[in-house]
């Protein structure tokens, strides 16, 4: 059984704790039973490609990794890993505050696996994805 559910300040503070997310400054906007959505402001060290000015994949992918793991750890649950993660890259990532989206599609006693997107300020979907992690100490 997971435990209660976090609030936007504990959902911060867990990510405050990681260097990582530090750095890409990312931000608790919301939480309830069904979702988490997080914000990214745009940071000029993410470029990978300068003439349109779009983030490297891998930051992309780490944002939808992210996202799966925390929508589970918001919902009570204590994920310890990312067993396997799948991402899909719609449109390119340019400057603009990103926004993520996370919901558990699945809360299995060993692995459980969740599903999120990042979008940009206008809310367009610049991609998608589902991360399987593993449930250490779930009965």
């Amino acid at each position: 059984m997971s435990t209660s559910m976090l609030n936007v300040n504990q959902i911060q503070a867990a990510l405050d704790a990681a260097p990582f997310h530090r750095w890409l400054g990312l931000k608790a906007i919301s939480t309830d039973k069904d979702k988490l959505i997080l914000q990214m402001p745009w940071r000029e060290e993410l470029v990978s490609n300068p003439r349109i000015q779009s983030a490297h994949g891998g930051v992309i992918a780490a944002l939808i990794d992210l996202t799966g793991f925390y929508a589970l750890l918001a919902a009570g649950n204590t994920p310890a890993a990312t067993a396997d993660l799948r991402v899909d890259y719609h449109k390119p990532a340019t400057p603009g505050t990103l926004s993520m989206m996370g919901r558990i599609v699945r809360l299995g006693a060993t692995l459980s696996v969740a599903e999120a997107s990042v979008m940009n300020a206008s809310g367009a979907l610049l991609s998608s994805g589902r991360g399987a992690y593993l449930m250490p100490g779930r009965a």
